[in-house]
């Protein structure tokens, strides 16, 4: 028992009946076998999820909506009702198992203002630890201003934003014709880099220094690139001037998991790159 680690992970996905309409596009890259096993897992909180956790020795699980979610939903009314709604039931199978699972917020960003009171309802009514974010919601990004309301209640409730990956709103001319490269295996890297990169250049962390962002699969590259990407900063046009080198946003604001990238080399120069304190484990699936 003295050399238990306690392991909480930390994204952890799951999904509802009401969010199964927006899986489609996974299914269309993913072979049926493993869809088929993909979606009847995450429909599963608290049965065979926690024997598995069990399993593999992980403590607590901190769940959040795998994507897209309601973020591809067109009608702002329906995404604001089942992400709430949805975050209620996420709160409820806690409360069932308190001391072995916790929780992400779900928002519907088509209404920014109401996603913000969410996420401020979510933290401080249900006890959720921040908001999981699939990416773009419907081709906009968090680093228009009108999205600037989330941010601002994050930080003042102290409390972290997870960019999780979502397909691409157009498909690279790169990918085209290569199913193996779509979704997680190549395709929501560099789509998840660019968007983390859009919220530092766009100056969300200069008007919010205290603001954390979450990125999984070992940073999603930008641990590698921080060189690259201060000695380029200095010599490109600037479409908002920011206060510091690119790379001290990435050591200061943002915190990476090991999800989806289980190799120590990425791990090793990850530690390098940001030191160990700003490494967070995580699985994905237990």
């Amino acid at each position: 028992m003295g050399n238990h680690v306690r392991k909480i992970v930390l994204e952890e996905h799951y999904s509802h009946p009401s969010l199964a309409e927006y899986v489609g596009d996974l299914a269309e890259i993913i072979e049926a076998q493993h869809m088929s096993f993909y979606k009847s897992r995450l429909l599963d909180l608290e049965d065979v999820r926690i024997r598995e956790m069990d399993k593999n020795g992980v403590d607590v699980s901190v769940l959040s909506v795998t994507t897209p979610g309601v973020q591809v939903e067109r009608n702002r009314d329906v995404a604001v009702k089942k992400a709430r709604d949805v975050n209620d039931y996420l709160a409820g199978v806690i409360a069932r198992h308190p001391t072995r699972l916790s929780g992400f917020c779900h928002l519907a960003l088509q209404d920014p203002k109401e996603a913000a009171n969410e996420l401020e309802r979510g933290v401080t009514q249900l006890g959720l630890r921040g908001a999981l974010i699939n990416g773009h919601t419907n081709g906009e990004y968090l680093d228009d201003e009108k999205f600037w309301v989330v941010w601002e209640r994050a930080e003042a409730l102290g409390v972290p934003i997870y960019l999780h990956p979502a397909n691409s709103p157009v498909l690279a001319p790169s990918i085209q014709g290569y199913p193996e490269m779509r979704g997680p295996a190549w395709e929501w890297g560099p789509e998840t880099a660019g968007h983390a990169l859009r919220i530092i250049y766009g100056g969300v962390f200069d008007r919010f220094p205290k603001a954390t962002l979450i990125l999984g699969h070992m940073g999603e590259a930008l641990p590698f690139m921080m060189w690259r990407l201060d000695s380029r900063y200095v010599m490109m046009k600037h479409g908002k001037p920011i206060k510091q080198m690119p790379s001290q946003y990435i050591r200061e604001n943002i915190v990476i998991t090991t999800s989806g990238a289980c190799d120590v080399p990425a791990l090793i120069c990850s530690i390098l790159a940001i030191g160990a304190d700003r490494i967070m484990f995580s699985i994905d699936y237990p």
